[in-house]
């Protein structure tokens, strides 16, 4: 755990307005707790049984981001907690997520993942497939999620003009999909973007949440 570049990277991203997600998948709740007592109250996790256990071990003012693709079958073991579900990609999964969450007497926010990187390995929707979802009857109806923002992941790769090329192809589909859908609704303000060895590209590029781990916890 590196307390100084925890508090470099907040001044960082201050200029931006941008919030930090502490990745703490796979680290130590020792870790967590240390990092929260230096006043970082948002964690993201990409395991659903991971973040269970972390979310009864730990306080309760952690605001818990599950960034990893969610199955199904697993959206009932978050949904009495989590505070945002970064990585929804089918119509399916947002009406679990909305059943489960009407359960709980909760409305859950939710990113749409949108697939932006040159890579099949990663999750997402396609643009056509995002304008079909949002103008679904389905979608119409599910009154207990709400739809915050968008989330993507670039390429991996050295090329920054590439990324920065996906990010920003990305930022501009948002302002249209905010237009378009979400024109009335504040809520509809995040652009989830970055990691830790592309997170200055995406602030550049107008992220308003970004998903930093090995630079705080080192590597895995």
């Amino acid at each position: 755990m590196n307390t100084e570049k925890y508090k470099q990277l907040i001044d960082e991203i201050k200029p931006f307005n941008a919030k930090l997600i502490a990745v703490s998948k796979t680290k130590p709740v020792e870790d967590i707790s240390q990092l929260y007592n230096e006043g970082q109250r948002i964690f993201g996790e990409n395991k659903v049984q991971e973040m269970v256990w972390k979310h009864e071990a730990l306080p309760k003012d952690i605001e818990w981001h599950l960034i990893g693709h969610l199955q199904t079958n697993k959206v009932k073991y978050l949904t009495p907690f989590v505070a945002v579900i970064h990585s929804v990609d089918s119509i399916k999964l947002l009406q679990e997520i909305n059943k489960q969450a009407e359960r709980n007497n909760r409305v859950i926010d939710c990113l749409l993942q949108i697939s932006i990187a040159d890579e099949e390995t990663k999750f997402g929707l396609s643009e056509e497939e995002l304008h079909q979802l949002l103008s679904s009857k389905e979608f119409l109806l599910l009154k207990n999620i709400r739809i915050c923002g968008l989330m993507g992941m670039a390429t991996n790769t050295t090329d920054e003009k590439k990324i920065g090329t996906e990010f920003s192809n990305l930022k501009k589909l948002f302002e249209m999909v905010k237009q378009k859908y979400f024109a009335y609704q504040s809520y509809f303000k995040e652009l989830s973007i970055g990691m830790s060895s592309d997170y200055k590209i995406a602030l550049q590029n107008g992220a308003t949440l970004i998903r930093v781990g090995s630079i705080i916890f080192g590597d895995r």
